[in-house]
């Protein structure tokens, strides 16, 4: 599966999750049997070279989802101390992100 996360740098062991606003770069993760299999950079999670992308992780709940939800793509919402790409995919692993919904 394939997430994608809005990034403040193109250096992903550095980078923070931001919002998409202020996204530098999206992070794109494959993500498969609990652990990261690839990652690389996207200039938008429009263009992330891949098929589909089956989740995104958004630095807080009261961003636009609208985009995102069209085209069937769950949206998480990181919690207070997931900054990092690793921390980030950890609580995800655990299911420790929060579902953004209408």
């Amino acid at each position: 599966m394939y997430i994608a996360i809005p990034v403040d740098s193109e250096n992903l062991e550095e980078a923070k999750i931001a919002t998409t606003l202020d996204a530098k770069t999206w992070a794109i993760i494959n993500f498969d049997a609990g652990e990261i299999k690839s990652t690389h950079t996207a200039p938008s999670w429009q263009e992330s070279g891949v098929d589909w992308l089956d989740f995104i992780v958004l630095e807080n709940r009261f961003e636009n989802i609208i985009d995102f939800l069209n085209e069937g793509i769950m949206v998480l919402c990181r919690r207070e101390g997931q900054e990092s790409i690793e921390s980030i995919m950890e609580a995800f692993k655990f299911k420790e992100l929060d579902e953004v919904g209408l």
